[in-house]
């Protein structure tokens, strides 16, 4: 090892000495300082989050300045000229107050929606690394979990803040939202008389939405991110298969100073994405939607593409309810609510949550795993998380089926009907492309280690036959390839006496070996395309010269 990587660099030799000095703390300081950060473009992906996160604390603490959480009415006196003399909420005029006297306001309100939908878009797309790459296993499942629980409060977060200007658009969500609520069985009263303070619309639903966005909500994120960004640091960083890299030790950067310079620099670059999204591009025009009364609504009316799926779900459901107790409305269950309600939204974070420990039940996988996977190498998980996206984007792009029917001229009614369909073949459809798909991609990458990379020359033999000769890929794509590992299963073997192992004798036990022997094992071993020998130029056959292949590569 050279000097220069023994040497402890000045900015964290002089802090640590004066740490040490005076608490003890010199050598965590060096340890955690000089702890090895790996490096790839899809770790990227959870920053983006956090640094949204940032944003949205910067700007909402902002706007807590102007903002009034009220919806006792006033006359609108303010600078947006076609709203004066209207009556309003103090809420909703406060909002055009930060949009059009305050300085910088509509900047910071822009800012901070922008940086809304990129905090659950960069957090969708985090959990998809996570789930494809299997970087939730053993010992990272509490941090799945955590992750999971992150997700669900972003979008109550999310559903809070809309709701807070209390404009027409954001007021017909929220009647969506109250005619949620009631219709649940046993508590949706309850749950609607708390958050609303009595009969809808109530005089507290925004005071209360706004204590629930600015306190509560964002305490427990903050306490959920704080604990997610230690128990990765403690488990350390999964990394990508390559050369000299496995579940032992950690290729990559320093935390200090390569680590902290990319960080910081990537959130100047997320904090410009914003800016510049709120400085040209325009969001969630207040004025032009005026105060909401429970009266009136705005057509074409869409969420914000987070919520998109729930209001998807609400259209496609049939106006089915069970009547308990005939006509008495105390006995009805709207299952044209419930079930778009709570349905979906279960069906994925409820999967998300459990999946690891699932698989780890079929496969009886125990392993720690501190190298992740390339999503075609375990075709079943990639296939079901694939599935997963289809269902949800359906629902997702079903909840604007009004615009689309207006927008290509088909009948509403049919661009219902196929949502319906849609909403159980796509998802199967998916299962079965991406599973075809990954096995291609193993093949592929089969074809690479056993036959080598055409080169792009060609040779013509003695007998007449042309062919192209195949090269050795380079050593670091042979190791991505190689780093390969199949997918466990269990030893599912019976004995001398055709005896099942203790566990798989009963239904469920043979149910669990099927299961495992269907998602695990290798499918398409890079072993597979390897030929008949041949040293590093031996070519493969592009023109038929009779007789047989002499294209296949052995090492």
């Amino acid at each position: 090892m050279s000097a220069e990587l023994n040497t402890v660099p000045k900015g964290i030799a002089g802090p640590s000495n004066f740490l040490d000095e005076r608490l003890g703390g010199a050598s965590f300081l060096k340890r955690n300082m000089r702890k090895i950060f790996p490096d790839h473009w899809s770790f990227l992906l959870g920053e983006i989050a956090l640094y949204s996160f940032i944003i949205l604390l910067l700007t909402g603490t902002f706007l807590t300045f102007w903002f009034k959480p009220s919806m006792a009415e006033v006359v609108y006196d303010g600078s947006y000229a076609p709203l004066r003399g209207v009556m309003m909420s103090q809420a909703y005029a406060s909002s055009l107050e930060i949009s059009f006297d305050v300085r910088g306001g509509l900047l910071m309100r822009q800012m901070h929606h922008w940086a809304a939908l990129l905090f659950v878009a960069g957090m969708m797309v985090h959990a998809l690394r996570v789930f494809f790459t299997g970087a939730y296993r053993k010992p990272r499942e509490l941090n799945w979990i955590i992750g999971v629980l992150l997700l669900t409060l972003a979008l109550a977060e999310g559903l809070t803040g809309y709701s807070l200007p209390d404009d027409l658009l954001s007021g017909a969500g929220l009647r969506i939202t109250e005619g949620v609520a009631i219709s649940l069985p046993l508590v949706g009263t309850y749950i609607t008389f708390f958050l609303f303070g009595g009969e809808y619309p109530g005089e507290d639903v925004v005071s209360r939405f706004y204590a629930l966005h600015i306190l509560l909500i964002p305490g427990i994120i903050l306490a959920l991110v704080t604990a997610h960004m230690v128990l990765m640091w403690v488990q350390k960083h999964t990394q990508m298969p390559g050369k000299a890299r496995s579940n032992k030790n950690v290729v990559g950067a320093p935390f200090y100073p390569a680590f902290m310079a990319k960080a910081g620099a990537y959130f100047l670059f997320t904090l410009a994405v914003v800016s510049g999204l709120a400085t040209f591009t325009q969001i969630n025009p207040i004025w032009l939607f005026g105060p909401y009364t429970p009266a009136d609504v705005s057509a074409g009316s869409q969420p914000d593409f987070y919520m998109g799926f729930l209001e998807g779900a609400l259209r496609l459901m049939p106006a089915w309810e069970i009547n308990l107790f005939g006509a008495s409305h105390a006995g009805t269950l709207p299952l044209s609510v419930i079930i778009p309600a709570l349905v979906p939204m279960g069906i994925i974070m409820t999967g998300l949550a459990l999946y690891p420990f699932i698989e780890r039940w079929v496969t009886g996988d125990h392993r720690e795993h501190h190298v992740a996977d390339r999503p075609r190498n375990n075709p079943h998980r990639t296939s079901i998380g694939m599935s997963a996206i289809a269902f949800y984007g359906v629902l997702w792009l079903l909840g604007a089926n009004d615009e689309i029917s207006a927008f290509f001229h088909i009948s509403l009614n049919w661009t219902t009907y196929a949502g319906r369909v849609l909403v159980f073949a796509a998802p199967a459809l998916a299962y079965m492309i991406t599973y075809r798909i990954c096995l291609g991609l193993q093949r592929s990458d089969a074809a690479v280690t056993g036959h080598g990379v055409e080169s792009g020359v060609i040779k013509r033999l003695p007998h007449g036959e042309y062919i192209e000769v195949h090269t050795p890929p380079a050593e670091d794509i042979q190791a991505h390839v190689k780093g390969k590992e199949p997918v466990a299963m269990l030893p599912v073997a019976e004995d001398t006496e055709g005896i099942p192992p203790k566990g798989m004798r009963g239904p469920l036990g043979k149910l669990r070996a099927r299961m495992s022997k269907a998602y695990g094992g290798e499918k398409i071993p890079l072993e597979s395309e390897h030929g008949h020998g041949h040293d590093e130029e031996e070519p493969a056959a592009i023109g038929s010269g009779g007789g047989e292949d002499r294209g296949s590569l052995r090492h």
